[in-house]
């Protein structure tokens, strides 16, 4: 499995809970903005995964460790709204 996957399926991960989270509060305030959050987030990073050129930039250390806290800062926040 390529390196780059676990981006892919942080982001996919991350897009999923904003897709979900849009679904089963339907009719809830202020909903499509907090679930669009989630969802755009993880469009954008799935998107640059895609992009030969980031691959480099992807595999630093520094880079890998900030995704990890991105990753789960962005979890927290789907599963709070």
């Amino acid at each position: 499995m390529l390196p780059i996957n676990n981006y892919r399926f942080g982001a996919y991960a991350i897009l999923a809970m904003g897709l979900i989270n849009l679904r089963y509060q339907t009719g809830a305030g202020e909903n499509l903005p907090k679930s669009s959050v989630l969802i755009v987030v993880g469009v954008i990073a799935l998107l640059l995964t895609f992009i030969p050129q980031l691959n480099s930039f992807f595999m630093k250390k520094i880079v890998k460790l900030l995704a990890l806290a991105i990753l789960a800062v962005f979890i927290a926040y789907g599963m709070l709204i």
